[in-house]
């Protein structure tokens, strides 16, 4: 179950980050009130995945998650640029949250 919350709680990060844009420094109300009621709740959920995984593993990949997520999201819904050099970098760290999900954590 941990894998599970750990998973949700690094998409639900891609959400709190997109509506963070939305939000325009916190200045429009419900792209602010999205990003904090997400925010609570991946924060919560990571929380309970390190309850049973590793710290370096559950926040290695919490952030992984978000970090490829918003990268995807700016691309597809922003119009952020697409570089060679931006893929690659997204690319290594799926390899690097795979390699992290494989590696034994004792």
């Amino acid at each position: 179950m941990a894998w599970t919350y750990l998973i949700i709680a690094g998409l639900l990060e891609i959400v709190w980050a997109y509506s963070m844009k939305q939000s325009a420094g916190f200045t429009r109300l419900w792209p602010s009130v999205v990003t904090m009621i997400t925010m609570a709740v991946s924060f919560g959920l990571l929380s309970i995945s390190m309850k049973t995984l590793p710290l370096g593993t559950a926040y290695t990949v919490w952030t992984g998650i978000g970090a490829v997520g918003a990268f995807v999201v700016g691309v597809i819904w922003l119009n952020e640029g697409v570089h060679p050099m931006r893929v690659a970098a997204a690319g290594l760290i799926v390899a690097g949250l795979v390699l992290m999900r494989l590696a034994p954590s004792h």
